[in-house]
């Protein structure tokens, strides 16, 4: 393994760096000091060592054995949005859903705003093609700039992209460094507004003042996973400190002490019940890695 410039530590503890502030190390923890220092680092690197990126880890459960391999997470130098022209944007892998909506707004460019409800990077949307209220990443990306874990760097238009629901055809261990956006022209009080009102809905809905992870299964088609997490009786159901929230039920929360194993236990347990109530398989959303 090469010494790379940025930042590169041993059994780092990934418990603090996701939100629901449970699991374990990653055997390697890379923080590199830009793209091309990205790109040297996995180019060098044994092909057989996994590698997968991390951004706010909002959406994710990382388990309890640690995750092998390398993580990595993008630091300042790639989580910056920048104005390219009147409506289109220039942002870091490793840029805020919050920063890129502001910037946005500050410039007068709207169809960015649901950036601000989703609680993750740049880089974690575009691979899953992130959404709320309405609209999705594929509504507003133009193409996006990866690292693939042979160190080539690539740059990837819509298309290449194959989006559905909540998915990319990135491979898994490609990593996000950069993304070009596209909205359309509004004044900064219009767009403000529209995040006010996409706050606000948040905050009336969802657990936010929780340690949780988001949304935690996708909506089948034509249906709404939260509902028939309701209508199986699982609201408020708990599993050692891992609960459904009271509030929405396709919120998990860490009340405390949990696990990251009773977590995903309790969502395997509500995907039973809704299996035998309603027939629905639900998929997860959540992303779980790493060793149990």
């Amino acid at each position: 393994m090469i010494t790379p410039r940025g930042r590169l530590t041993a059994q780092a503890p990934l418990a603090p760096l996701v939100w629901f502030k449970t699991g374990g190390a990653a055997q390697w923890l890379f923080e590199p000091a830009d793209g091309d220092d990205l790109t040297t680092f996995l180019a060098a690197l044994d092909p057989s060592v996994p590698v997968m990126a991390l951004g706010l880890g909002s959406n994710l459960i990382v388990r309890d054995g640690g995750v092998p391999g390398v993580v990595v997470r993008l630091g300042k130098k790639l989580a910056m949005a920048e104005l390219l022209d009147g409506t289109t944007m220039r942002c870091g892998g490793g840029a805020s859903g919050i920063l890129v909506s502001s910037t946005a707004r500050d410039a007068g460019i709207g169809g960015l705003e649901f950036l601000r409800s989703i609680p993750g990077t740049v880089g974690g949307f575009v691979r899953m093609n992130g959404g709320a209220y309405g609209r999705e990443v594929k509504d507003v990306l133009v193409d996006c700039e990866v690292v693939l874990r042979s160190g080539q760097r690539k740059t990837l238009s819509l298309p290449d992209l194959h989006y559905s629901y909540r998915h990319s055809g990135l491979p898994e261990d490609a990593v996000v460094i950069a993304a070009t956006l596209r909205g359309h022209r509004d004044t900064p009080a219009a767009i403000q507004a529209e995040m006010d009102r996409i706050a606000a809905a948040r905050e009336a809905s969802q657990p936010l003042r929780t340690r949780t992870g988001g949304s935690t299964f996708k909506n089948p088609p034509g249906q709404k996973a939260w509902e028939l997490v309701d209508a199986a009786g699982c609201r408020g159901l708990t599993l050692g400190g891992a609960q459904v929230s009271d509030k929405h039920t396709n919120f998990l929360i860490n009340t405390g002490e949990a696990t990251s194993t009773e977590i995903e236990a309790l969502g395997e347990l509500v995907r039973e019940r809704v299996r035998a109530t309603a027939g629905v398989d639900l998929e997860w959303e959540i992303k779980r890695v790493g060793k149990a």
